[in-house]
């Protein structure tokens, strides 16, 4: 179990150094905590409690998870910690904790050395006084202020869970005039401030929304973070741990105001020759991001070649579009701007339309940037970031792997086809999925030949590569909402999954560069049965994200409290 806890105030995530009151005259630059004594409530009233649990939490470090192993499945109705430690370890010497441990002095820097004891919440910052700037520095410590949350909350353990708490500083500052009742406490004997504050942190922490996943650290994505542009607030993209660790573009940190402005961009008919079509045209939400013809029809009448890929995961794509001619999310974006079959546009008429229109747009690119003005690539940007956001993880095949939901017998079949080779030498006949689309993304972004009967001038990655090896080898889309995403292939030309199926089952054309594990099977190929066909058309519908759509741009879909039901784990990949 994971609690994922987010420093607000009144409402909005607070960053540190950042003005946060109505005037921007107050901001917080620390915001330490020591955590203990870790408890669930049963639903019998009684206290399933931990042992040894000490965390230590950091504004300014963005150390903000805590962890807790061992959650027995069943069900909670609440959970309480303290802010502070036991007077036992608080009266204890600090070095026997090992290096790393939460309660080593120099792991949590809140230990008050020479004097003893530890400090168990710091809160500091600015806030302008009559005399100008001025700070104030609150260290709540001693015994007695110990403070004790409890809060009402349920779910079910046994499985990955992932508990989202926001800790309001408005609410530990309440009724506190830093005038009159001092700018500082250090917690000493008879301090009424200390007592207030103690009060105010019991109540500050609410649970925000229960997820049965645990989370990456997005922080940690960015090899080189930069500074958020002025202004601007960092978009919280949630992303499962089961998901390969991501990375993000170091030089377009996410923000809510550039992904909202790369939205509307993504809706902008302003981007055709036009203004008939906009990026949304030929990517519906509704279908995953995709485009239910066979071709889209661009802005002047045109036919396109291929079939719009769906905008699902992109954050992990390694090239972009059927053939991989775009090396990155930022330079595929503007391609179809100015493609002659699509949208037709150069990107100086675009630039200069949205310059000349309403003041709005313009206010949005500021905001979004941090200064006045619209560009190629802050448009670029824009798109990037938005489109980065589009991230599919709660199909009922993710909930399933959570054990908060099941899948049919059937469901379980076509899973255990889907991860098994067909090697009837061996005693195997699976329908050998998993080499292309394996992996909790389903695709290995590589480029295949998958055995279709291909037209002379389908040469696929051939274009860009050159190569006469590539002739036909084409992307691995990814089978995440698959379900939605018809009509399939790189033109278009299955209209439904069985199509599909069939394809691999009965199909495949053999070629020189046919891929190798196509290229194994029998001649007459798998021959599944009329049963299996079924059940891997069952499983693959197990793979649509029925909130993808609707919820594209909310990062973490989370705000719900969920009860876990008990479901039985799918088997794992990869059985040869």
């Amino acid at each position: 179990m994971r609690l994922e806890i987010t420093p607000m105030w009144q409402g909005r995530a607070v960053v540190p150094g950042q003005g946060i009151a109505s005037d921007q005259k107050l901001s917080i630059t620390r915001l330490d905590a020591m955590l203990s004594k870790l408890a669930l409530k049963r639903a019998d009233g009684s206290w399933l409690e931990s042992e040894d649990w000490h965390h230590f939490i950091s504004l300014e470090r963005g150390k903000l998870t805590v962890e807790a192993d061992g959650l027995s499945a069943e069900k909670f109705m609440a959970l309480r910690f303290d802010v502070g430690v036991p007077a036992s370890i608080n009266a204890a010497s600090p070095a026997q904790w090992p290096a790393g441990h939460p309660l080593h002095p120099d792991v949590c820097g809140l230990h008050w050395g020479w004097q003893g004891g530890y400090v168990f919440m710091a809160l500091e910052g600015r806030w302008h006084s009559a005399r100008g700037d001025d700070g104030f520095s609150y260290h709540l410590a001693n015994d007695p202020n110990v403070a004790h949350v409890e809060l009402p909350v349920e779910f079910s353990g046994g499985g990955p869970l992932t508990l989202h708490l926001e800790l309001d500083a408005a609410v530990i500052l309440e009724g506190i005039d830093f005038a009159k009742d001092g700018s500082s406490t250090h917690s000493r004997e008879g301090d009424a401030l200390a007592a207030k504050l103690k009060a105010n942190v019991q109540r500050a922490f609410r649970v925000h929304g229960v997820s049965h996943d645990l989370f990456q650290s997005v922080a940690n994505a960015v090899a080189t973070p930069v500074e958020l542009p002025a202004g601007t607030h960092a978009y919280p993209l949630a992303i499962t741990e089961r998901f390969p660790q991501v990375a993000l573009p170091a030089d377009n940190p996410l923000t809510k105001e550039g992904v909202a402005l790369g939205e509307k961009l993504f809706h902008d008919k302003r981007l055709s020759i036009n203004n008939t079509k906009s990026c949304a045209s030929c990517h519906a939400a509704d279908e995953s991001f995709a485009d239910s013809r066979r071709v889209s029809i661009g802005a002047l009448g045109d036919a396109g070649t291929r079939n719009s890929m769906p905008l699902v995961n992109l954050a992990w794509g390694q090239s972009f579009f059927w053939d991989g001619r775009a090396k990155s999310l930022r330079e595929q974006v503007l391609m179809p701007v100015q493609d002659v079959h699509e949208m037709a546009e150069s990107m100086e008429s675009v630039v200069g339309k949205l310059t000349d229109s309403e003041s709005e747009i313009k206010a949005d690119f500021a905001a979004a940037f941090g200064s006045p003005g619209i560009t190629s690539d802050r448009i670029a940007k824009a798109l990037e970031q938005f489109l980065l956001t589009l991230v599919s993880q709660e199909s009922r095949f993710d909930k399933a792997v959570r054990k908060v939901a099941d899948l049919t017998e059937e469901e379980k079949r076509g899973l255990q086809l889907f991860v098994t080779e067909h090697d009837p030498k061996r005693g195997l006949f699976g329908a050998d999925c998993f080499h292309c689309h394996g992996g909790t993304l389903f695709t290995d972004h590589q480029f295949h030949n998958n055995g279709l009967d291909l037209k002379a001038e389908d040469l696929g990655r051939m274009i860009v590569s050159g190569k006469e090896e590539d002739r036909g080898k084409f992307k691995t889309p990814t089978l995440r909402n698959i379900a939605l995403t018809a009509p399939y292939m790189h033109d278009g030309r299955f209209r439904t999954l069985e199509e599909v199926v069939e394809h691999y089952s009965s199909e495949v054309k053999r070629a020189p560069n046919l891929d190798p594990n196509l290229a194994k099977h029998p001649i007459e190929g798998l021959n599944l049965s009329a049963e299996d066909k079924r059940a891997l058309v069952a499983f693959l519908k197990t793979l649509t994200d029925e909130s993808f759509g609707t919820k594209a741009a909310t990062a973490t879909g989370q705000g719900s409290v969920s009860v876990a039901v008990t479901g039985t784990a799918p088997p794992t990949p990869g059985t040869k």
